[in-house]
């Protein structure tokens, strides 16, 4: 089967930088919550879906709280009210962060949404079990068939990459014509059978054979079980787009899975290679200030300088 491109190669081309960005919520911690902000946010988001909200609402709230979190990390609405910033400072400063990352890269309607889409709201009910059980279970890293696997520390988890999967979807539906709130609800929920079966990549997959769909499905019909009603039957269509790339919804998702899979390798190496010319060069570490210069002068006394 012919695979279509749905969504204009430009975009491709322009989104790898923000997308890495806001991955990197992954491994932003605060002192406030157990947890990396990416984590929290797949919570909160299911939270706010089980009491009831709107679907391509949450999604416009959380993507363009990821969006602005991609430069100002832990820095949230909440943190910036308890700093003392009223609800227009705040804002203020929340669109300036989305639009130094995306203004110029994700479709002009989409950008439009994120800077006038209000914070997420905070957990309104109990989760169902298998929202914790996917923040606990770790993610395969690459695999195949008949080779050892390959393990780079430390590991996402489920619920961190089914966020990410969330956010690249909605903020990509626009190209390719798909429901954002649709390709948001399917980022979330493409791995509810991880919540019971550990994750052991395409290798595992490919080991189970003729066993893996019985077992997927059988699985994800009990994490749908916990959902409301409502909510269950709003999902459960959207899952059957994970088997195509030719419909709107189904390059959509895709697109934004291949995209944080193969981002999430990139971080690996990136890390594993970072150097300390890297720190101190291009990403200033020593930045400018009135200091700057005794800093380094103490720098190149102590032979710290590449």
């Amino acid at each position: 089967m012919t695979t279509a491109l749905v969504a204009p190669s430009a975009r491709y081309a322009a989104v790898p930088g923000l997308f890495r960005e806001v991955g990197d919520l992954k491994r932003v911690r605060t002192a406030d919550a157990e947890g990396s902000m990416a984590s929290r946010a797949f919570a909160r988001a299911w939270s706010a879906l089980v009491g009831g909200a709107d679907p391509t609402a949450v999604a416009d709230r959380e993507t363009a709280a990821a969006v602005a979190g991609a430069r100002l990390a832990g820095i949230d609405a909440a943190v910036l009210a308890e700093a003392g910033l009223d609800g227009d400072a705040a804002g203020v400063v929340l669109r300036r962060a989305v639009d130094e990352v995306a203004a110029g890269v994700v479709h002009p309607a989409t950008l439009d949404r994120l800077r006038a889409a209000p914070p997420p709201a905070g957990a309104a009910v109990a989760l169902p079990a298998f929202i914790d059980a996917l923040r606990r279970q770790p993610r395969a890293g690459a695999t195949a068939p008949g080779r050892a696997r390959l393990i780079a520390e430390p590991p996402e988890d489920h619920g961190e990459h089914c966020w990410a999967v969330a956010v690249y979807g909605a903020l990509l539906a626009e190209d390719h014509g798909a429901d954002r709130g649709d390709a948001f609800l399917l980022g979330l929920a493409h791995h509810l059978h991880n919540a019971v079966l550990p994750d052991a990549g395409f290798a595992g997959e490919t080991l189970l054979g003729e066993h893996l769909d019985a077992v997927v499905d059988r699985l994800t019909a009990r994490a749908l079980g916990e959902l409301p009603g409502e909510l269950a039957d709003r999902v459960r269509p959207l899952l059957a787009a994970r088997a195509d790339a030719e419909t709107p919804l189904g390059a959509t998702f895709h697109a934004a899975d291949v995209l944080d899979r193969v981002l999430q390798v990139h971080h690996h190496a990136r890390a594993a290679s970072f150097t300390v010319r890297e720190a101190l060069d291009d990403l200033e570490l020593v930045h400018a200030s009135p200091v700057q210069e005794h800093q380094n002068a103490v720098l190149a006394a102590a032979g710290l300088l590449p």
